[in-house]
């Protein structure tokens, strides 16, 4: 059968055959103990399982996961089959204390999950970290039900090492919002600013996000992966959790995303990747970022909130995201 002719517009990611040669030859494979200047800023081709063992101790940052939910889902060709409540925890135990051995003493872990699994991740993260939070954001892609509601919300646990000790920046991550009610005192703004563009405050995050878009085939971050996190959100959770130059760690890296944020944001990144094509996509992925460094919805520094400013946004489409 003959390939599906794509629009003009659809920006997904392609690799040929002949740039895949290349791509594989950059991936790192882990036979030894490896030190952190060996694994740092590479793409990591291997089973967590064996992996992990090899891995330094206390090289991260921050700590990113986004594991295999407990659903039937077809990787490419890499299946995991849904468990029980009781093995699924078990699975999670099974490698998370290691993950967690390589968190610094004043790191963060943001664990990913839906309705379904979250009680488990609640559970297997109580065991090793301090649970700070946990974040709720709208995931508005999904199948609707003639006998359910749509599940259009996921989570991330948010954790850490040492409560009394961890990197958190909040001024990062604030939120540029259109005031409705333009209030003033003594005649001047109060808590926002007056610009040609508009009436505009920043405003703290909350635990619910509803500002995410899930990529799609028009946007340039699209893979054919079928679980990809947005740019925007990893974003959020580097800025507030790993300081510039930090190190970032994904431990079931899919097509890059994580990796790719941090590179954009001026981090250092590790993943680990089983899957040979999403390993290079994400290698593609990075090799794109050298040149452009642009998040969807996040421009200047700034978070902007979802469908606000579109001359902003078409402004400032061209620039450079935050070093």
């Amino acid at each position: 059968m003959a390939e599906k002719e794509r629009s003009l517009r659809n920006k997904t990611l392609q690799i040929a055959e002949v740039e895949k040669e290349n791509l594989l030859k950059k991936l790192l494979l882990l036979k030894t103990p490896a030190e952190t200047q060996t694994i740092l800023n590479r793409t990591i081709h291997g089973d967590l399982f064996e992996t992990l063992d090899y891995l330094p101790k206390a090289f991260a940052d921050l700590i990113i996961i986004d594991p295999p939910y407990n659903l039937d889902k077809d990787f490419a060709g890499f299946k995991f089959k849904k468990k029980s409540d009781r093995d699924y925890l078990d699975y999670l135990d099974s490698w998370f204390p290691k993950v967690v051995t390589c968190l610094k003493p004043n790191a963060s872990l943001y664990l990913c999950g839906d309705w379904k699994c979250t009680a488990a991740l609640y559970t297997v993260m109580k065991r090793y970290l301090t649970i700070i939070n946990r974040i709720t954001w709208q995931r508005e892609k999904g199948k609707g039900s003639l006998k359910n509601w749509k599940n259009g919300m996921e989570d991330i646990w948010f954790g850490v090492k040492n409560p009394a000790n961890y990197y958190f920046d909040v001024e990062a991550v604030k939120i540029r919002r259109k005031v409705i009610a333009p209030y003033k005192k003594d005649g001047k703004p109060k808590d926002w600013e007056e610009t040609a563009e508009g009436n505009f405050r920043m405003t703290h995050p909350s635990n619910f996000w509803d500002d995410i878009t899930v990529p799609y085939w028009s946007m340039p971050e699209n893979t054919e992966h079928p679980a990809q996190k947005p740019e925007k959100l990893i974003a959020k959770l580097i800025l507030s959790g790993c300081p510039p130059g930090g190190t970032v760690f994904d431990p079931f890296l899919g097509s890059g995303t994580t990796s790719v944020v941090a590179k954009k944001l001026g981090r250092n990144y590790c993943g680990i990747e089983i899957n040979p094509d999403y390993a290079c996509w994400a290698e593609k992925r990075l090799e794109q970022a050298e040149t452009n460094k642009t998040i969807q919805g996040f421009y200047d520094g700034v978070f902007w909130e979802r469908n606000s400013n579109p001359e902003r946004r078409a402004q400032a489409a061209g620039r450079t995201a935050r070093k």
